[in-house]
């Protein structure tokens, strides 16, 4: 059995950055016109219910963990690095078809790196901002020195094809970021937390079960709570919201994103607004939507961009970033 041989971080570093993020959509792509007909609704409706006018569906290859090794060997092509200078790595999912063996492990086998650390994080929609803390964290103690941190997600899997709450948001991608030692903090510290009293309002309740959610108490939790979190992930920053160049929120519902948007007035950040041509794909949302926002130019390396997760749990969590 081989092991990591690279030199340890310096005592200098005190901090980590992203050094690159990359997602990858699946090829099929589905509009609201074929989604809402067998439900009944048009394709207006859908849209102005939650914003999304087309996503995309995984194909039969399109497995969780082959969607997050293509989006994990993008990102680190992007950072200049090869998969063997990665010594950790994260996948944040909720919808794998077993609970054994984990996701991470098939990953960096796929990856080419079969004894590197590798684990799941599920913590739903948050999970991409829970496992880019947890990395940092790691980073910070000099117990890694590079890490991949991927979200991907097969949430169609789970989604009951006539329920119109469910059907016509979830949909399916990846997205992953390198994270690297920094000698100036390029990650600031998460807040997270959740609403464990509330944890049945997106759920799904047996092993072979569908998707539930409850999305107008959703929506009220995060309209009215989680404004708070995101001032104080800028405050742990040391800045102020308006000072934001760009705001990625997950990816639940545009009227959500746009409130929440309004509440911190970022009138002057980017917003992300992925939802419109991809759907929600729970863990995979904030780094799809970070990527499409930096390949559209609309924000520049060093910018200072909130990340916020949310939904099942209920759990939250948020940082600021600098944009690779």
């Amino acid at each position: 059995m081989s092991h990591s041989s690279a030199p340890a971080v310096p005592e200098t570093v005190t901090g980590s950055r992203i050094a690159a993020v990359a997602g990858i959509r699946p090829e099929r792509v589905v509009g609201n016109e074929e989604l809402g007909a067998p439900l009944g609704v048009t394709a207006e409706w859908i849209e102005r219910r939650v914003g999304v006018r087309e996503r995309r569906f995984a194909g039969v290859d399109d497995s969780v963990t082959a969607m997050a090794a293509t989006a994990g060997a993008k990102a680190l092509s992007a950072a200049g690095l090869a998969p063997s200078d990665i010594d950790l790595l994260v996948l944040a999912t909720c919808s794998m078809p077993s609970p054994m063996p984990s996701g991470a492990a098939t990953v960096a086998a796929l990856l080419g790196v079969p004894h590197t650390a590798a684990f799941d994080v599920n913590a739903a929609c948050a999970g991409f901002c829970y496992g880019l803390g947890v990395a940092d964290g790691l980073i910070r103690s000099r117990t890694s020195r590079c890490a991949l941190v991927v979200g991907s997600e097969r949430m169609t899997d789970w989604v009951d094809p006539a329920d119109v709450d469910t059907a016509t948001v979830f949909a399916d991608g990846a997205g992953a970021a390198v994270v690297v030692p920094a000698e100036r903090t390029g990650i600031h510290p998460v807040v997270w937390g959740g609403d464990g009293d509330q944890a049945t309002l997106v759920a799904i309740p047996d092993r072979h079960g569908r998707v539930t959610m409850r999305g107008q108490a959703v929506y009220r939790w995060v309209t009215t709570e989680l404004a708070a979190v995101a001032e104080e992930a800028c405050a742990r920053a040391g800045i102020a919201p308006g000072d934001l160049k760009g705001f990625v929120t997950h990816q639940a519902n545009l009227r959500m994103i746009e409130r929440l948007a309004a509440s911190l007035g970022v009138t002057d950040a980017a917003v992300a607004r992925d939802i419109v041509e991809t759907g929600n794909t729970s863990a995979a949302s904030v780094p799809l939507a970070l990527s499409r926002l930096i390949d559209l130019g609309q924000v520049r390396s060093g910018d200072p961009i909130l990340l916020l997760g949310f939904g099942a749990g209920l759990s939250y969590a948020a940082q600021v970033v600098s944009c690779p």
